[in-house]
Parts: C-alpha cells; structure tokens; sequence
C-alpha cells in the first residue's frame, strides 16, 4: 500500500538529511497516504510553531509525489515558490518514482501529475465556476487557518473612485443622477464622527441612495458594469456587511460589500472532490466542531497533533494582580509591569511588545524612546540586535515571518476583536440576527487563533511570554487561552535569571 511506500521513503531521507526531529513527520505523512488511496477527506491541526518552522511539508510533500494519482496543492504564493525551489527538488531527487510537477492558474490538458496553484486562483475557480480546474482531483489545502479570510477576499466587493467614472461612462445620459447620488454619499459619510478605524458601517439611509441610484438606471438599456452589477447583488442581501472606508484627507471614500457566513460558499466545493486540509490555530477541539461549522465542513477525518512538549514550551509569565483592562488604573499598572520587564531582561535580543490600542501604542512608544532611545521602534522592520519593537497584532502577524525570534514577547491585552471596529460590530450585529453565541463563534477564536500564532517565533528557544491581561485569570475562558498557550512553564516572579533558565519539564512552576 501507498501508507507503507511513503512511511519507508520518508523515514530514509529523514535519516539521511539530518533533518530536525519532529515526532508527527510519519503519521501526518501515513494519515494524507490513506487519505488519497481511499479518495476521503481530512482535516489535520498542527501546532503554530509546527507551521511557523515548516516542519509539516515535507509529510504531506512526500505522499503526494509517491502517489500515481493527479493531484492539487493549493498553497500562498511565497509557500509555493518554496516548495518548488527548494523542498520539492530535495524530496524528488531521492525518490523512485518521478512525478510531472507543474503550477499556474491553469490545469493543464491531460495532466497526471502534482499541480501547484494559489488560493485566490483556486477560490476564484470555483467561487465564480471558471472551470479550470478538473472535479474530482484530490485537493490538498496548506495554511488552512486562513481559509476564511481568503474567501471574504473573494466575496468582497469594492467600489472605488475610479467605478463612479465606469459607470458614468456607461451611463452618459444619466450622469447627473450619479454624481448627484455620490455627492450625497459623500456628505452623509462624512458627517459621522471620526474613529481610529477611518471606515463606518453603511446607514440605512445610505443603503437607500444606492439602491435608488440601482433602479434609477435599471431603467435604461445599456449595460452595468461588472463591478457595480455584483455590488447590486450584494446589496440586495440581508446578510451581507456593509461598510465604507472613509479618507478624510482626501475626500474620498470606499464602499465595501462583504459576506460574513462563507460556509454556504464553501459547501459545495467540498463535495467536488476529495480534501486535505492541513493547519494551525484551527480549533481547540480534535474534532474541529466550530472550526467545521464556520467553513461547512461535514463529518471526516480530523486528527490533532499536540507541540512537543520538550522543544517547544515557553515561559509564561502571567501577573495575578492586574487591573481590568477598561479600568482607568489598567494604562499605569501596565507601563510599570513593561518597566520592570525591560529592566529585568537587560537588553538580550530582540523584544517584540504587542499593543494594539493605538492612542496607548503610540503612548507606550514615546515613553520607552525616552528611556531606551534608538532601541525602540515603533512597527518599523528596522531593528537592532536588542531591538524593541512596539506593535499592532496585524503588524507582528505579517513581519513575524521575517523577523528574528524574540526573546521576550510582552502581550498587553488579548487580541479579542473590538467592537468598537465597525467591522467587527456589524459581524456581532449578524450573529445576533441569528440568535447565536458571537462571543464563542467569533471573538474568542479569532483571539485565540491570533495569540496561538503569535507566540510560535517565541516558541523555537523557548522564549519567555508576558501576558498582562488579567481576564485570563478572572473569566471562565482563561483556561481556554491557557490551553493555547500549553506547553508552557508559568513564572511567578521576575529576575535576570530568568531568561536563561534549565531545561525544566512543562508545567512546573518557579
């Protein structure tokens, strides 16, 4: 059987690359050969820190170029180019068996062998039925904890300066009817109160100057638009999020249409074909329940694989006496604890604190300047070797890659979504539609998959955590952050010695 072939090859080029130990290469590899022999789906969920280093291609790499079957591997665009540069000509050149390998947007005329394509290309295939891709070709899916994000990218319509003068065009004899539409967008959008966010959530009355500029020109005979006829459509939907980004500076705004549920999209494209999905930060559960339900994903095959215990555990420093976040004491018992941080870590590596409130990140930028001048950057790629880096969450996310593993990762509060954020209130104003749970179904994941992914560049030296938010003490769903957090060796005090502790087993407490 192709498990047996594929356990036996990858087990010799582990030995005789030298490669990393990592205890899951042969059954994730084993688990994907099954998956393709029997045409069956899978979900496989991997620690961050597994996917942050890589470690997992080479396992489902070496069933796929074994197999004798076609198959699809959708991967971003910088993994692709990895994979056909570097690990897939390794992994060829010791294998018996040599398999056409091709990648484009594209499947190409009787193609039997691996094909690499994007998750645009690929969404976009079957989002939009494009067709050029075969039905029935087994698909494997990396980096799958951004599964969601891709297909509101897809699904997102935006209209922006230049889609006003396409329609013009298109509409010559209706000209005044759209500007006039436009001028009064523009002083209602502009008449709402500035937030740190630059965008608002679409009025009712807003709604209706669209929609009354749709059936005005629906009148005349002449051809809409590509990017204002699927605006339309989106408008016309009860379960569609609508928000404007607003460019005061210059005048200018943005109108955004997007769908929150992309389950109903997705569901017909896992019936297409068999899937493997293979990701991190996915679900706490083995089962994947929440995770299942909000890409429509029915019953299949879902394995979990923990972070080794030994090689990837971090040290965690958690106070127990910290105010509430939204307490006015909250800013002044944080910038003392990132003091005595600072202080007690004396400028070994790279430090990497995350604030994502801006008034505060600015705040907390300016005053640690004052006390460590150059050192201190705020999301800037330029560091020094004892660097400090003051961050948004979405900054770290897309410099982590590229950075050098911090030392000392201070968190200042969870990376719960604000509902202060247009965005974010108008996904809670649709769960609440629905009568169901926001919080479990979205904050607290996206937080949770957030943090998980944050701390894997710490992980790789077993670096130290701070987390300054008490609420992962005080509320039920700490144990919930806890468990992302795990392996992990809680610290209940600080000192120098600190950042060079002894091997210690996980879960012991200093």
């Amino acid at each position: 059987m192709i498990e047996v072939d594929v356990h036996q090859h990858l087990r010799e080029f582990l030995r005789e690359q030298g490669e990393p130990h990592w205890p899951h290469h042969l059954t994730i590899a084993r688990l994907v050969a099954r998956a393709l022999r029997l045409q069956r789906s899978a979900l496989i969920q991997l620690g961050a820190a597994a996917t942050y280093a890589g470690k997992h291609r080479l396992s489902y790499l070496v069933p796929l170029l074994i197999s004798p079957q076609p198959v699809l591997l959708v991967t971003p665009t910088t993994l692709q180019q990895r994979l056909l540069r570097v690990d897939i000509p390794r992994l060829s050149a010791s294998l018996p068996v040599q398999k056409p390998i091709a990648a484009g947007d594209r499947w190409p005329e009787n193609f039997q062998g691996l094909f690499l394509t994007t998750p645009e290309t690929w969404l976009q295939n079957h989002l939009h039925q494009q067709h050029r891709f075969p039905s029935g070709v087994p698909v494997i899916i990396d980096e799958a904890e951004d599964l969601e994000d891709w297909v509101r990218q897809q699904l997102t319509v935006s209209l922006r300066t230049s889609d006003w003068e396409d329609l013009m065009l298109a509409y010559p004899q209706s000209a005044e009817t759209i500007r006039s539409a436009r001028i009064g967008l523009t002083r209602s959008l502009f008449q709402h109160p500035a937030n740190p966010y630059h965008c608002v959530l679409l009025d009712t009355p807003e709604q209706e100057i669209l929609r009354d500029l749709e059936q005005s020109l629906a009148r005349i005979n002449s051809p809409m638009p590509q990017q204002w006829q699927s605006f339309w459509q989106q408008l016309a939907s009860p379960d569609r999020l609508l928000w404007v980004d607003i460019d005061r500076e210059g005048g200018r705004f943005t109108l955004h249409a997007a769908v929150v549920d992309v389950a109903p999209h997705l569901q017909p494209i896992w019936s297409a074909q068999p899937v493997v999905l293979v990701g991190s930060s996915l679900d706490l559960d083995a089962a994947a329940p929440l995770y299942r339900q909000r890409v429509g994903l029915g019953e299949l095959t879902c394995l979990k694989f923990a972070p080794d215990r030994h090689r990837e555990v971090i040290q965690l420093y958690l106070p127990e006496v910290m105010p509430m976040p939204n307490t006015p004491q909250y800013q002044a018992a944080l910038l003392g604890q990132i003091g005595q941080l600072l202080y007690t870590q004396a400028a070994t590596g790279l430090t990497v604190l995350i604030v994502d409130d801006l008034p505060l990140k600015k705040q907390v930028g300016s005053l640690l300047a004052a006390q460590f001048g150059s050192r201190v950057q705020v999301e800037n790629t330029v560091l020094s070797e004892n660097g400090i880096l003051v961050t948004g969450w979405q900054f770290w996310q897309q410099y982590q890659p590229f950075s050098p593993p911090p030392q000392l990762l201070i968190v200042a509060t969870l990376p719960l979504p604000s509902i202060e954020d247009p965005r974010v209130a108008g996904r809670v104003s649709y769960y609440k539609r629905h009568h169901q749970d926001w919080f479990r179904l979205y904050l607290l994941p996206e937080a949770l998959s957030q943090l998980e992914r944050a701390i894997a560049a710490v992980r790789s030296h077993a670096g130290f955590v701070a987390l300054l938010d008490p609420r992962v003490v005080y509320r039920s769903y700490g144990q919930q952050v806890l468990s992302v957090l795990s392996p992990y060796l809680r610290i209940n005090y600080l000192a120098p010695e600190l950042f060079s502790l002894p091997d210690c087993p996980a879960g012991e407490q200093y």
